[in-house]
């Protein structure tokens, strides 16, 4: 993660919370130190040792992190993973911020590295989409890297994808290649969605660098792939889940694709509780 984004978000997180101050923590004496035991309250992959390490420091410089565990290590119910020492008002006021975050990244690694489990006989590998939440990219896309998986595209001109509303709009999708081809920069490729056999020959005859099958079975994807050239890219991507994410790698794709690595993750179990 770039260090410098990752402060100004944070900073930026934390006025968005707390630009009144936190009247909560007015009850205890400006100087008054305690300290803060991060506990893991479910089984999974941390992420978030940088967000741990810069959050508190941002309120309160002289506080002191602790670090037991690293990003990509598993945690198990009642691990402590870090122990933050400061100011108690400065703790408290920042508590809540690098709670939620380590929670969603550490959920999103965790669920990545069981489903690159699953596909770990193959030749495949999974990949992120750009169903990230605003904002929280950054955040999310790193923890995809942490729990085993890669990224795809980072942003929207980190490639060119030609998907199936930029196609419909094209008089065919070999000049819609063509067109795009005008605008590539030397270290760029070009990926096309496909969804039959018709579109499938058009982009192997149009050059293109990545072939998506969307919204594809995996036996029609398997059925089918052998017609694609080996210097081109194959990836399988839509209406892709744990349920039937083997039968995809098992297809003979390069990737797979899965927007539910954001949409369905869910939040690991993580616990801050402050001793004084």
């Amino acid at each position: 993660m770039n260090l410098l984004l990752v402060r100004e978000k944070l900073k930026q997180f934390y006025l968005e919370d707390s630009h009144y101050g936190d009247i909560s923590s007015a009850i205890f004496n400006h100087d008054e130190q305690g300290a803060l035991y991060v506990k893991a309250k479910s089984n999974g992959v941390f992420t978030g040792e940088l967000i741990l390490k810069e959050a508190f420091k941002l309120v309160d410089n002289e506080s002191k992190i602790c670090l037991n565990v690293r990003d990509g290590e598993e945690i198990k119910v009642g691990d402590t993973i870090a122990e933050v020492k400061g100011n108690l008002r400065a703790i408290l006021s920042m508590e809540r911020i690098a709670l939620n975050l380590i929670q969603r990244m550490s959920g999103i690694a965790t669920k990545t590295n069981r489903i690159v489990r699953q596909i770990s006989h193959t030749e495949a590998k999974l990949t992120d989409t750009r169903k990230t939440t605003p904002g929280l990219g950054m955040f999310e896309k790193y923890a995809v890297r942490v729990g085993g998986g890669v990224n795809h595209r980072r942003n929207l001109n980190d490639g060119l994808m030609l998907k199936d509303n930029h196609i419909a709009y094209s008089p065919s999708l070999k000049i819609a290649v063509e067109l795009a081809r005008a605008h590539l920069g030397p270290m760029d490729k070009i990926e096309v969605e496909i969804e039959n056999s018709d579109m499938l020959q058009e982009a192997i005859d149009a050059k293109a660098d990545i072939i998506m099958f969307d919204n594809c079975s995996a036996d029609w994807i398997k059925s089918h792939i052998s017609s694609v050239p080996k210097h081109i890219q194959t990836e399988a991507s839509g209406n892709i889940s744990e349920k039937n994410v083997r039968s995809y790698a098992e297809s003979g794709v390069d990737f797979i694709s899965m927007g539910a690595l954001f949409y369905e993750a869910k939040a690991l179990d993580i616990s801050m509780k402050v001793v004084i």
